[in-house]
């Protein structure tokens, strides 16, 4: 599907407005940049006159708009009430963000969006109020409210996403859980939560530009697609199995990074609640998984007409091939 040139305008805008909050030196200059990046960011969304996109793009708007306000009267208040303004920020950033409990908004508005946008919202809307967060990180209250956040964002993720078809909402519930980690990760090491962001976002980006090729919103859509064939389902198979976090994929080394850190720390009651999140999102992804194989087994395949390996553009698979360095851990320990 073609954009139009206003698209990457928009796009340039947003990441312009993310590099300002990231950098500015006070709330207010965070404050103008999470604005820059609100204001680019809905015309990404209703770029096409549509009722679903209008909804999700008025819901968006309302929700940060919401954030907004508390955030920027938090800060001219950070002077009189210190504490109090300090944990108001966090909030409005948490409501932002779309972590547990301000989790409510978030699927509803992926549910009315394409998969680019899906993209943008799952990483890149996310970095500058993760950004912003761990500056607030000197704080003994705010680590305790970002770990009982964290841990919220786990459950709630993962409890969310079972018996759903609709692949937008999985991805969403998939985006909450992971967020629980990365808000984990934030609270015990600067570091390890952007190695986590990075290692995500690139997993994201092989998901979402599969399922934007297919043009596939549902279970049933990605079962029943003309285009798809064996290379789409190994590559989906692959990314959400690196999703997932399970060991020897890629998506496992960041999660095993704040595992160490959690255990070197004695965080075990906080560490069970991610590592039982982890699994239930397991579960569910083995659900489209094994379906996918059972559809495209030639021998199994009644409906569908099967297609060879060479059917498929290798841009897909080069943007997968990552998922494989993960089988590279061996090496890593037979040299130290």
């Amino acid at each position: 599907m073609a954009f139009p040139t206003s698209y990457f305008f928009f796009l340039m805008t947003l990441i312009s407005g993310s590099i300002i909050s990231i950098s500015s030196t006070s709330w207010f200059g965070a404050w103008i940049g999470l604005e820059l990046n609100l204001m680019s960011f809905i015309p990404l969304i209703a770029f096409k006159m549509n009722q679903l996109f209008s909804e999700a793009a008025l819901k968006y708007f309302l929700i940060q708009a919401l954030g907004s306000v508390l955030f920027i009267s938090s800060s001219f208040l950070l002077m009189s009430f210190y504490s109090f303004s300090l944990l108001s920020i966090f909030l409005a950033l948490l409501l932002k963000l779309g972590g547990a409990p301000f989790h409510f908004w978030f699927p509803q508005v992926m549910e009315g969006l394409k998969w680019p946008q899906i993209f943008l919202l799952s990483t890149i809307q996310k970095l500058a109020p993760l950004t912003l967060i761990s500056y607030l990180m000197n704080n003994e209250i705010l680590i305790k409210i970002t770990i009982f956040s964290a841990i919220l964002s786990a459950l709630i993720g993962s409890l969310g996403g079972l018996n759903l078809t609709l692949l937008r909402k999985i991805i969403a519930f998939s985006s909450i859980n992971h967020l629980s980690w990365m808000l984990m990760a934030i609270s015990i090491s600067d570091s390890s939560w952007l190695f986590y962001f990075f290692i995500y976002s690139l997993i994201v980006l092989s998901i979402t530009s599969v399922f934007h090729k297919l043009q596939t919103f549902s279970l049933s859509m990605l079962i029943q697609s003309d285009q798809n064939s064996t290379l789409h389902a190994t590559i989906i198979s692959l990314n959400f199995l690196s999703l997932s976090g399970l060991p020897p994929m890629t998506g496992f080394i960041p999660k095993w990074i704040v595992i160490q850190v959690m255990l070197n720390l004695n965080m075990f009651i906080p560490l069970f609640f991610l590592l039982v999140s982890a699994l239930i999102t397991l579960y569910f992804y083995l659900r489209i998984i094994i379906t996918m194989i059972l559809m495209f087994n030639p021998i199994l395949n009644f409906n569908m007409k099967y297609k060879s390996l060479t059917d498929s553009p290798s841009s897909l698979f080069f943007k997968s091939s990552f998922n494989f360095f993960g089988l590279l851990l061996p090496v890593y320990f037979t040299f130290i």
